[in-house]
């Protein structure tokens, strides 16, 4: 058995002496519905919009699978050339959506290596659609997971097309005003995309209101906002690729349980500069991390795993790292 920290265990002292000497703008740990400790950096750190980059691709997630349950989007295995008819797509005619989601299309994308972690190449071209579209192919769609912040894109296109609505109506009508979320900004490229990968901007604390919703499985106050069963496939572990993070599954990353250490499973969304929701099912705990820490990505993450001392991360057998 592993020494798991259970949550109420935690000293509020000693988690505020981590937090207290570096940039975490805002951070909050909530345990069965209430707040065991908040930490809030400067006087409007909890009032003001903060950008929680990469995390905007798991509310995509939400919103696909939103779209999936009101028959907007037909189905995870069509593919994405339905969508993009004006555009030559030889090469890559059987890349579905859920390959986008899984970010296994198996086009070129070396957003993790060559590009420092930033899709730079795709938001200096005056069409980011059409940029995603046209890299070579590398691997058969499926086979290899590689981040990829076009993919992200492509399905906000996508979900665009398919309901008449930019993504960020979508998400006001069906996702945050439901939930109580009420200030948000979400960008858009020059072509009046919004942006899939990252530009999402919220109030720290509505996050944790995302992390309630997931944690009761997709109700909202007896609502039904997002299907259990959406839910339940987008976090699960998919694809193991990066050891230092964790794997994959419908844009939201993924501790699998380990039963040997008695490790719970955790999924988590995760922002460039520090910014993470955790949600630990088993435990009914949701942590947030709001941060300007864009030199230590990782150091809230540490964090998380030193406060509940989980273990290093064990891949899973059962996972494709490909």
């Amino acid at each position: 058995m592993s020494n798991l920290m259970e949550p109420k265990s935690l000293d509020p002292v000693l988690l505020a002496r981590d937090i207290g000497q570096t940039k975490i703008d805002y951070c909050e740990i909530l345990h069965e519905g209430s707040s065991l400790f908040r930490h809030v950096r400067g006087p409007s750190s909890s009032e003001k919009l903060h950008r929680f980059n990469s995390i905007t691709k798991s509310v995509l997630s939400l919103l696909i699978g939103i779209a999936l349950e009101r028959g907007e989007l037909p189905g995870l295995h069509d593919p994405i050339e339905t969508y993009f008819p004006k555009l030559d797509l030889s090469g890559k005619r059987e890349v579905t959506l859920e390959h986008l989601l899984t970010m296994t299309p198996g086009w070129d994308w070396p957003e993790m290596g060559a590009w420092g972690g930033l899709p730079t190449p795709m938001t200096d071209s005056p069409d980011w659609v059409r940029y995603v579209l046209s890299r070579p192919m590398k691997h058969k769609p499926g086979k290899r997971m590689c981040y990829d912040s076009g993919s992200s894109h492509l399905l906000s296109a996508i979900l665009q097309t398919t309901t008449g609505l930019s993504s960020a109506e979508y998400a006001r009508r069906y996702l945050f005003e439901p939930i109580g979320i009420e200030r948000f900004r979400w960008s858009s490229d020059a072509n009046g995309i919004v942006i899939g990968g990252f530009g999402l901007e919220l109030v720290p604390p509505d996050l944790a209101k995302l992390g309630q919703l997931m944690l009761n499985r997709g109700l909202w106050q007896g609502r039904r906002i997002v299907s259990e069963y959406w839910i339940a496939a987008s976090t699960s572990a998919r694809y193991h690729t990066y050891d230092h993070i964790g794997s994959y599954g419908y844009h939201w990353w993924v501790l699998p349980q380990d039963e040997e250490s008695d490790r719970p499973a955790v999924y988590f969304a995760m922002g460039y500069g520090g910014q993470y929701l955790f949600i630990v099912p088993r435990l009914e705990l949701i942590v947030v991390f709001a941060s300007t820490l864009y030199k230590r990505t990782f150091f809230p993450y540490r964090l998380f795993k030193k406060w509940l001392n989980l273990e290093e991360d064990k891949p899973s057998a059962l996972l494709p790292k490909r």
